[in-house]
């Protein structure tokens, strides 16, 4: 029998042929006695089956993993560009579609006013606004293409999640919430939301962002960046005006009460405002 040096599973082949024909396991060349004749390895006939099995197999697993070796690998599957697609790393913090999560800090973004979704793209690329992850995605987005992003989302018709109506805020802090939202403060010169958000709190057309159905961290978080600076928009910016004349524990109030607050039966923004706006805002010039 030869000893071939091709692969694991040739070399496997010839042995198990070697014991078929019952052979002599021997090598050329191999040391030799002192007799001058070759060194021989007899095996006995009552091995020859099972030393066959054995080779056979593991002549198969050589060839297999030959084989494995030599074929091609699989060609990457073909990916559709669709704006589906493009927009799909939102969905790791947003929810799918932009449905909102259980985490705190993403907001829902179907369906909110195609204006305010591109003014927030904006100005996470223009530092206006600040979060590392939003900055590096859109960094290098023309205003085109995040008119595209923002049109996609505000076309996605979604039933919203179910809102929790129980909180660990006592009930003076959900009163003064609840009074801020719908009558403001005069006294202190700050307008109601509903001012501005609508009657019902979802928003108007073209940016001003629906206030319910957003997780109270988020709502607190937001809130608290007009007040500190952090957050900025486009001149004239009425958010930061009022964010000003806010208290940590105004912001806890209002963010406690909306929170809780259910989803009206038409969650739409509505088309225009249905009043003049207590002040200008770069919000319904997008």
């Amino acid at each position: 029998m030869r000893l071939l040096r091709s692969n694991p599973g040739t070399l496997m082949l010839s042995f198990a042929s070697a014991i078929e024909n019952n052979d002599d396991v021997a090598t050329r060349g191999a040391p030799r006695c002192r007799s001058g004749r070759t060194t021989r390895m007899n095996i006995p006939r009552f091995l020859h089956q099972p030393l066959r099995r054995t080779a056979l197999l593991l002549a198969a697993c050589g060839l297999s993993a030959v084989a494995q070796a030599a074929a091609p690998s699989p060609a990457p599957g073909h990916v559709p560009d669709t704006i589906e697609q493009r927009v799909a790393a939102c969905i790791a913090c947003h929810g799918r579609e932009g449905a909102s999560s259980d985490q705190g800090f993403f907001p829902r973004l179907a369906g909110k006013p195609e204006g305010y979704l591109f003014n927030q793209l904006r100005s996470f690329r223009d530092g206006r606004r600040f979060n590392a992850d939003m900055a590096h995605m859109v960094r290098h987005l023309s205003d085109d293409y995040l008119r595209e992003i923002a049109h996609y989302f505000a076309t996605l018709d979604l039933p919203y999640p179910a809102v929790a109506t129980t909180s660990d805020a006592s009930a003076d802090t959900l009163a003064r919430g609840k009074a801020l939202v719908m009558h403001g403060d005069a006294a202190r010169d700050i307008p109601a939301c509903v001012q501005c958000h609508g009657e019902a709190l979802t928003g108007v057309q073209p940016g001003i962002p629906s206030l319910v159905g957003l997780p109270r961290l988020y709502l607190s978080s937001q809130l608290g960046t007009w007040v500190t600076g952090e957050r900025h928009a486009l001149a004239p910016d009425c958010m930061a005006e009022v964010g000003r004349k806010l208290t940590t524990a105004d912001i806890n109030a209002v963010a406690s009460w909306l929170a809780v607050q259910p989803m009206p039966a038409d969650p739409h923004p509505l088309a225009a405002p249905r009043a003049p706006l207590p002040l200008r805002c770069s919000a319904m010039n997008p």
